[in-house]
């Protein structure tokens, strides 16, 4: 008997800390000062705060958040009720939050091209699963609420 998952194999936070990772080899730089480091934080602090958000709803829903495990009951609260994947936009504001406080173009670029991975080849691989886990209810989820933003 085969699971009933997604099939998303490559975890995303571990394929995004890559992408930023081999950003920062490239052109890292010194730490930013001021108001850009600031706004790196703020940044940073705000995808903490969705990534955190989302996995208590799933803790209190007692459902796992990992895209390779079978999905027990549909999280459509907090900050699900704006975007469908707070999750991975707080994965991809937290490697953004990171090129800007260490100033470096390439590791934003790959937080931009994670984010597009994402998209292409883990969101939609997740949506077809859940239309074929919780059907209409999904089908309704996803016509009121953006996938991103």
């Amino acid at each position: 008997m085969t699971a009933d998952n997604p099939r998303v194999f490559v975890p995303p936070p571990l394929m995004m800390a890559g992408l930023v990772g081999a950003g920062l080899a490239i052109d890292g730089a010194p730490i930013a000062s001021g108001i850009v480091l600031v706004a790196a934080l703020v940044v940073g602090l705000a995808g903490l705060g969705l990534i955190a958000a989302a996995l208590g709803l799933f803790r209190q829903k007692q459902t796992r958040p990992e895209p390779w495990r079978e999905a027990s009951f549909l999280v459509a609260a907090g900050p699900y009720r704006f975007t469908r994947n707070p999750m991975y936009l707080g994965m991809t504001l937290i490697g953004l939050a990171v090129a800007i406080g260490l100033t470096s173009l390439a590791a934003a670029l790959f937080a931009l091209l994670g984010a597009l991975i994402i998209d292409r080849f883990v969101i939609a691989r997740e949506e077809a699963y859940l239309i074929r886990r919780f059907g209409d209810d999904y089908r309704g989820y996803r016509a009121r609420v953006r996938r991103w933003l």
